[in-house]
């Protein structure tokens, strides 16, 4: 009987299109990532592309299929809401990241695309180390949320040319 339960959850879970996060399929053997290879930003796009992708990132772009251009990855720090006296109690933290892909050719293979994250923070000025400490690692989060994003977009935009 629990193996009858298993196999029937098992083949809804396949019905409905589950699929673990984690295994994409880019249209590119080889790919080169416009950033300095020594930021943080590259090492995770990296490790994000070559783990989860049989894509290969090389360190020259002549020798790539494609090129990842980073066109733009801002960081913006925003006061949300003041308290009675004037003091800062929330902020929202922005990251805008765009990027396109080109061939080797420099032929726009996919346009600027841009990705936006945000979250909102507490304040408080009893706990200034504590909220540093808590705000470099939601943008630590942030930031790996993004190669996520960008990890899904781009299979979704291989599956697109190639359909």
């Amino acid at each position: 009987m629990r193996s009858l339960l298993a196999l029937l959850l098992a083949l809804s879970l396949a019905a409905c299109g589950f699929q673990l996060r984690g295994s994409y399929s880019l249209p590119w053997d080889t790919l080169y990532i416009a950033v300095p290879a020594t930021t943080e930003m590259h090492a995770q796009i990296k490790r994000g592309i070559e783990s989860s992708t049989r894509t290969r990132i090389v360190d020259d772009p002549q020798a790539a299929q494609a090129t990842l251009a980073i066109l733009r990855n801002d960081q913006l720090k925003n006061i949300l809401s003041l308290s009675g006296t004037g003091r800062v109690r929330e902020f929202q933290l922005i990251r805008t990241f765009v990027y396109r892909i080109v061939d080797a050719k420099g032929v726009e293979l996919l346009p600027p695309t841009q990705i936006v994250l945000q979250r909102e923070m507490t304040f408080d000025d009893a706990r200034i180390l504590a909220k540093e400490q808590e705000e470099q690692m939601i943008w630590r989060e942030m930031q790996t949320d993004m190669v996520q994003q960008l990890l899904r977009r781009l299979s979704a935009s291989g599956r697109a040319v190639k359909g």
